[in-house]
């Protein structure tokens, strides 16, 4: 069984998210500039095994396509062209920023950390991945 990378695109960084080998821990993994999320993928997937990647959907509220929804779909379609044999899964990532906020100022974070707007991507990676674990693999 391979690990689960769950991804929260964004214009400027994007957060990543990794499932243990036996796909039961969602962990935060890093924060990278976007240009360099596919060759990061690639080294990750040449050292580790990966089955799957969940890509955050960005909906509005009422369940519309956010404004990034084009930039999210061009990505998902070149990780589908880089890992052919690899599941692609969307997975509705509505409120898991401001959740991954909430998250951090919960947790006791000196205000300098949690102005690293990076740190809010991770977590928010590691949310969206919790979420489809808790849909698809946990079996809630």
């Amino acid at each position: 069984m391979g690990r689960i990378l769950a991804i929260d695109y964004g214009l400027k960084r994007t957060g990543i998210a990794v499932t243990d080998p036996l796909q039961i821990i969602a962990s935060a993994l890093t924060t990278l500039p976007t240009a360099d999320v596919p060759g990061f993928l690639k080294k990750y997937c040449a050292e580790e095994e990966v089955d799957a990647f969940v890509v955050g959907l960005p909906l509005y509220p009422d369940g519309n396509p956010a404004q990034i929804a084009p930039q999210v779909d061009a990505f998902v379609e070149q990780l589908c062209k880089l890992f052919p044999g690899k599941a692609v899964i969307r997975q509705d990532e509505r409120y898991t920023s401001n959740e991954a906020k909430r998250i951090i100022l919960a947790s006791g974070t000196k205000k300098q950390k949690r102005r690293d707007k990076s740190l809010v991507d991770k977590i928010a990676a590691a949310l969206i991945l919790e979420q489809y674990m808790q849909e698809h693999v946990w079996g809630a």
